[in-house]
């Protein structure tokens, strides 16, 4: 048999980005060629994180006799840097093949390609990353559990959204904003964490003055939060690691105890923001993607819960093109940020022979381009039109891993006519490609101001009285 081949175009086509691979596309023929071959073999992966959850998952490679090992590998390996970050963990563990499991194991070790997947889920869980590799037999069992959040409206509460560039915050009595502000901060520039500290408790302490009382407070913030401490977040980019581990992973619950010991939920923006569209459209099953600085997302799920998954949306492949952009972070290939983010439409713009000046700032180019649009420049048109593209396809990926019946867009990229542009060509994707999806799912184009309040009133919410 040949080396199996896994490029498969998309419907459209994409002149601004030619070589675009949809990861959906590659593992549908991938699985076609598996299914058509004998003996395949079986291979089931499980992911565990904190407090015993454990995801599972399953997957059938050629068997040995076909010798395709790059191409198990290379599905094996989007499929489990899929489940890590969509779904977090700490530990691997992988039966059904020694081989494939050594060379996942090979991937995550100190020097491998995957190390830095590696050391961001050991900072975040606390624990030493590892990889295990066992019979098919000794794999466990799945072991996941939502739980409820938010949609507690009743007394005195302040709703905290700490963002990259603004601080927001409202009193909310009874389900209500009797007062909201905006405080434009720098977190990302400041290593001294006494900096962050002030500022929420400025906020925190501004809202409280408008009330009798606070009965709760919830927090709407950038990261990833583990039982209300800080496992992860932009907003601390600068503070020295040392700093980080005795200052900021206890933040919040530092602030708890300066108000009262009121209860206080910190809960990922991108969750909140789902949670903000269920409490507004009265459903369920919601995934909510921001396209910003990177991309963000948050699930609620059939129950109206949130799932402790991590939703790290940006570090889940989507082209399975291994020459497409590289992320400056992680070091790896086609994965969200540089798809649905400012980043994705600078990429794009420099192959639409839109000259940017190096002088200004990502959000500054991105303003250029949506001005360009507004203009009807064909470029720019192609820009938004690709996206959306990408959109679609993803949106089907997401979907293998998601039970989704909603989909809101958010975020600045979907300011003005670009949002409109890129929910027309998702939609157009969905139906042509995946069109049991497309009548499944619907997609959102929320109204900023509407989501702003939301936004506020949902992290009021997270609270139990």
């Amino acid at each position: 048999m040949e080396k199996f081949n896994f490029n498969q175009k998309p419907i459209m086509n994409l002149p601004l980005d030619p070589d675009y691979v949809p990861i959906i596309l590659a593992n549908r023929k991938f699985c076609n060629a598996v299914k058509g071959s004998k003996n395949p073999v079986e291979i089931k992966i499980a992911i565990v994180r904190s407090k015993g959850k454990i995801a599972v998952e399953k997957a059938t490679v050629f068997n040995e006799s076909y010798a395709q090992d790059e191409a198990n590998y290379l599905y094996l390996e989007r499929l489990i840097k899929t489940l890590l970050w969509l779904k977090g963990g700490y530990k691997i563990i992988i039966g059904g093949s020694l081989s494939l499991g050594n060379m996942i194991k090979a991937a995550y070790s100190k020097n491998g390609e995957r190390a830095f997947d590696a050391n961001f889920m050991s900072k975040i869980y606390e624990k030493p990353f590892e990889v295990v590799v066992v019979s098919l037999t000794d794999v466990p069992e799945e072991n996941e559990q939502s739980f409820p959040i938010g949609r507690h409206l009743d007394g005195y509460r302040i709703g905290f959204d700490a963002g990259g560039s603004d601080r927001k915050v409202s009193a909310v009595v009874n389900g209500k904003a009797i007062f909201s502000e905006e405080v434009v901060w720098y977190p990302k520039q400041q290593s001294d964490p006494s900096y962050h500290y002030n500022g929420i408790m400025d906020s925190i302490k501004r809202a409280a003055a408008k009330m009798p009382r606070v009965d709760a407070i919830g927090v709407s913030s950038a990261g990833i939060f583990i039982d209300n401490r800080v496992a992860a977040a932009s907003l601390f980019l600068k503070v020295p690691q040392d700093k980080f581990d005795s200052e900021v992973r206890d933040m919040y619950k530092q602030i708890q105890k300066e108000m009262d010991n009121v209860p206080l939920e910190v809960v990922n923006d991108g969750d909140v923001t789902a949670l903000a569209g269920a409490m507004s459209l009265e459903a369920n099953n919601i995934l909510g993607i921001a396209m910003g600085t990177s991309e963000a997302a948050g699930y609620v799920d059939s129950l109206g819960n949130i799932t402790g998954w991590l939703n790290e949306l940006s570090f889940v492949p989507v082209d399975f093109n291994k020459g497409s952009m590289i992320d400056e972070w992680s070091l790896d290939y086609g994965t969200g940020v540089k798809y649905f983010s400012q980043d994705a439409v600078i990429k794009l713009a420099k192959n639409a022979k839109i000259k940017l000046a190096e002088s200004l700032s990502p959000a500054e180019k991105l303003k250029v381009v949506q001005e360009l649009l507004e203009a009807n420049d064909p470029r720019a048109e192609d820009i938004f039109d690709t996206i959306g593209c990408y959109l679609g396809y993803s949106i089907a990926y997401y979907a293998q891993f998601y039970d989704l019946k909603h989909v809101l867009i958010l975020g600045r990229v979907t300011s003005q006519k670009g949002g409109v542009r890129i929910l027309r060509i998702a939609e157009q994707i969905l139906k042509l490609e995946f069109n049991d999806l497309s009548q499944k799912i619907e997609l959102t184009l929320p109204d900023e101001i509407n989501r702003r309040v939301g936004q506020s009133i949902a992290a009021a919410s997270l609270p139990k009285i």
